[in-house]
């Protein structure tokens, strides 16, 4: 059975041409040290989202997003659901255009990415155990004050936001042999999956979760969907618990293959990623180097690309990863 894929090369084009003003591409480096770390002959491209504004490509998806808003949403507001990045991103191009964003985080969430949404404008509503129940206050919030709500993953103009991304990637290196991704809710990587499809098929892209969050993980090799009861990792930028119908279809399509890696593996990823690019990242923007640490010995001689997807790291995560605590 053919699978729908949910956005096009064209709506890639279109949401670049309206974020292009207000966004510089990121960077696509090469550190001989990292090479020699992962070794297997296996010559690493790293995409630094990370030196984005709000340190993630979850930016891209909020420019996409609220540049493509009609004026009347514009003048509703929006509202999101997030752990964090997709609420930096939201808040970010919100404060561009002069729109209201209510931003639901779960009670506890990162101080510091909560302190950076205030900073851009955002309302803050603190409530719910995860990033799925404060989605739940953030429908309520919807049905109240009849905002627009701007989901991380089931928007086609998120997930073409974020494929601008690796637009970029398959433009500055178009040798590539693989993409190893992050996943949560799989914007990024449907939209790697995408650009490979229309401009270069042979790219394998490789997903990774981690493995206390591991709902697409888990549905990608039983073929059987279920919410899970915890998403704890300190990776927060991926702990969701379910799958997601705008994207799981085309990963369960089109990934190569799709692996965990502990909190000990991320742990070890950022360390490394700070010892070799000196480069500050939070779990989630280290979880593509852990994975493809795991797979070196499959993509062995390959030119392969990561992505820094997050550098929103809170001080105290990062003095027990430092210390060897996780």
């Amino acid at each position: 059975m053919s699978v729908a894929w949910p956005i096009t090369l064209d709506d890639v084009h279109a949401a670049r041409r309206r974020i292009a003003q207000h966004f510089t591409p990121s960077p696509l480096r090469r550190y001989p040290t990292l090479d020699a770390a992962v070794g297997r002959d296996i010559a690493v491209s790293v995409k630094h989202e990370n030196f984005n504004p709000t340190n993630s490509f979850k930016v891209r998806n909020g420019l996409s997003f609220v540049s493509a808003l009609p004026d009347d949403a514009r003048r509703r507001g929006v509202v999101a659901a997030t752990r964090g990045n997709h609420g930096l991103g939201l808040a970010y191009a919100c404060s561009l255009f002069g729109v209201k964003a209510t931003l639901c985080v779960p009670l506890g969430n990162n101080p510091d990415k909560n302190a950076g949404m205030r900073a851009y404008g955002a309302r803050l509503v603190e409530e719910g155990v995860d990033y799925d129940e404060s989605l739940l206050v953030a429908d309520r919030i919807v049905r109240e004050e009849g905002a627009t709500l701007a989901h991380s993953t089931n928007d086609r103009c998120i997930v073409a936001g974020a494929a601008t991304m690796s637009l970029e990637m398959i433009e500055q290196e178009p040798a590539l042999d693989a993409i190893v991704i992050s996943i949560g809710g799989g914007s990024q990587a449907v939209g790697a999956l995408t650009i490979a499809r229309a401009l270069n098929p042979a790219v394998e892209v490789y997903g990774v979760q981690a493995e206390r969050a591991a709902a697409a993980h888990n549905a990608w090799h039983s073929g059987v969907e279920r919410v899970l009861n915890s998403a704890d990792t300190f990776a927060d930028g991926l702990a969701t618990r379910s799958t997601y119908e705008m994207t799981f279809p085309t990963l369960k399509a089109g990934l190569k293959d799709f692996i965990t890696v502990s909190e000990g593996e991320i742990a070890d990823a950022l360390r490394l990623l700070l010892e070799t690019t000196h480069s500050l990242v939070e779990g989630a923007g280290a979880v593509g180097l852990a994975g493809l640490l795991k797979l070196r010995d499959k993509l062995a001689g390959k030119r392969v690309a990561i992505v820094l997807s997050g550098g929103n790291i809170d001080g105290a995560t990062l003095r027990r990863v430092l210390a060897g605590e996780i």
